[in-house]
């Protein structure tokens, strides 16, 4: 049963969304591997950044069978920068089991959404309504926000039953008529009105119905009870410069960065010297030594070092699995934002 405030809740929010349009390149799309490809991009990912990706990715593969039939390292390369790597990954594998098992129909289902690799309960939903109506309420980091605040839910929202709870509401409030256009108003209220910081409260249109504003709550809701633990890692990167040629190598470890190119590593406990390099088999003369570049992840910093060295004979490092490669061909392969920020300043005598 809708309570009045339900109703409201509703009433304000498509009225609200009316008036409030964002024009985005991917609004109003009904090709679901369209919309599912912009939110598989906007994952992890602000829409000032991803919007440029988006573009690319879909003037580069226009449909899932382009995609579907594009080389690994080519859609890495495209997808460099943008992290959380492990996205693009299965976005191939998935775009690869709509074309070559499913004879290329997308899923028209939540359910059979839901089945495709990197696809969860969100982005299903999206797709769902965005592309075929289907009553789904999405709930992300927006969603969370907003209807905690609003009705004052104090149940942190990394708690094991938030997400049924959250989802419950979400259904409850949904416009079962319009669930494309209520999916879109509460993303884009929770993206640029119900901010994490600084929200507007100000004439906010749910002031006189919001339970945080109300009772002074706006900056605890959403509640966590979990405090993310960040650990740092101290990567060396040993730029072995053979002549015109460098050395690389595939990351294929189920560590951070999978399938992207790096340099030989040595992972230290903190920042390296020479002493801990571990090459004193091979024949080198140590160049240059970087000054310490930094990436934040989620859930840890790496910190890097670059050493450019000198080295007469590569066979060493041939024999380790290494690729013999030109300096000046180095931005064809895709590497991870730490090495490329350091390629891009030309800090070294690679180009």
């Amino acid at each position: 049963m809708i309570t009045n405030k339900e109703e409201r809740f509703q009433w304000l929010l498509l009225d609200w969304f009316s008036r409030n349009h964002r024009p985005l390149p991917w609004k109003g799309e009904r090709d679901p591997y369209i919309i599912w490809l912009s939110e598989i991009i906007l994952q992890q990912t602000t829409v000032e950044q991803g919007t440029a990706y988006f573009e690319k990715f879909k003037k580069t593969y226009p449909s899932v069978f382009d995609l579907a039939n594009a080389p690994d390292d080519a859609v890495m390369k495209l997808w460099e920068g943008l992290g959380y790597y492990a996205r693009a990954r299965n976005l191939l594998a998935a775009a690869r089991h709509i074309v070559f098992e499913l004879n290329g129909s997308f899923p028209t289902t939540y359910i059979d959404i839901l089945n495709l690799k990197g696809v969860g309960p969100y982005t299903a939903a999206a797709i769902a309504s965005f592309a075929f109506n289907e009553p789904r309420a999405v709930v992300d980091g927006n969603v969370y926000r907003v209807l905690s605040r609003v009705f004052g839910i104090e149940t942190p929202i990394d708690a094991p039953h938030a997400r049924t709870l959250f989802t419950d509401l979400a259904m409850i409030l949904l416009d079962k008529n319009r669930p494309a256009d209520f999916n879109q108003a509460i993303m884009d209220f929770g993206a640029t009105c119900c901010t994490p910081a600084k929200p507007q409260c100000v004439g906010c249109v749910m002031q006189a119905d919001c339970i945080a504003f109300q009772e002074k709550k706006v900056h605890v809701l959403p509640a966590k009870s979990k405090k993310m633990v960040k650990k740092e890692r101290f990567f060396n990167y040993l730029i072995f410069n053979n002549g015109a040629n460098t050395y690389i190598r595939k990351r294929i470890e189920k560590d951070i960065w999978q399938d992207l190119y790096e340099f030989p590593l040595v992972e230290t406990r903190e920042l390296g010297t020479e002493d801990n390099l571990n090459i004193s088999n091979l024949h080198y003369t140590i160049i240059k030594k970087s000054q310490p570049f930094k990436q934040q992840l989620t859930h840890q910093t790496i910190i890097g070092i670059f050493w450019e060295i000198e080295v007469k004979d590569g066979q060493l490092l041939k024999e380790a699995g290494f690729l013999h490669v030109d300096r000046g061909n180095l931005s064809a392969y895709a590497f991870p934002k730490l090495i490329d920020s350091y390629l891009k300043e030309k800090v070294l005598t690679l180009f």
